[in-house]
């Protein structure tokens, strides 16, 4: 299993930045968590990874975010893969997305395929859902943004088996003792304590942004 990391807010040598995040999960199926904004940023780097945006099988949106969802339409001009939303989407947009493509409105945690889970959504002023992928080594986390709590996320995934990873956006989470048990952290785009994180678990924290590849999850 692979995962690409297509778009965030920095990149790696001439791949494009941009606010936002979305990575591509390569595994029995491939997975396309999160859009970012800019289709242009997007498709450019899904090209220089060699991927093709006709080979998604899933489309895996965190939260109703600009940042993470506005390159859903061109998407799915292209292509129609199975869409798994949170519920609490805005009944426009999920009315959209099933005139294109098959919807899945999720609501409480679930297998999407295997070794492929979502947490549910979870919070209250911002609901989100993540998505968990079981490899030898443990549960694999993947978030957007995390604005129910990295204490949340964790929790609920702890359901599914031990903790080995956690990637993605972990917006102003400081509850910094919840990570001690993880043995790798990768926190990109809107996490605001990188280098206190980094500097309290340096033999755990990677660095990830646009144009990185992780395979030792």
């Amino acid at each position: 299993m692979k995962i690409y990391i297509l778009y965030d807010n920095n990149s790696r040598n001439t791949f494009k930045s941009g606010w936002g995040f979305s990575c591509w999960i390569s595994s029995d199926k491939n997975i396309l968590f999160d859009t970012g904004w800019d289709s242009t940023i997007l498709f450019h780097n899904i090209r220089k990874m060699n991927l093709n945006i006709r080979d998604i099988d899933i489309l895996f949106l965190s939260h109703q975010h600009w940042d993470h969802t506005g390159c859903v339409a061109e998407i799915l001009d292209l292509c129609s893969p199975d869409v798994f939303v949170p519920k609490s989407f805005s009944e426009h947009l999920k009315s959209e997305i099933s005139q294109r493509t098959t919807l899945y409105e999720v609501e409480n945690s679930a297998k999407i395929s295997d070794g492929v889970y979502t947490t549910g959504e979870l919070g209250s002023w911002i609901k989100e859902q993540s998505l968990l992928i079981e490899t030898d080594n443990g549960i694999n986390i993947i978030t957007g943004c995390a604005h129910p709590g990295v204490d949340k996320i964790v929790e609920k995934a702890r359901e599914f088996g031990r903790i080995h990873s956690i990637i993605g956006g972990l917006h102003d989470f400081d509850r910094f003792e919840i990570l001690k048990n993880i043995d790798k952290i990768m926190p990109c785009h809107c996490t605001a304590y990188k280098d206190r994180i980094s500097k309290l678990f340096p033999s755990k924290y990677r660095e990830i942004m646009a144009g990185d590849v992780i395979e030792d999850i």
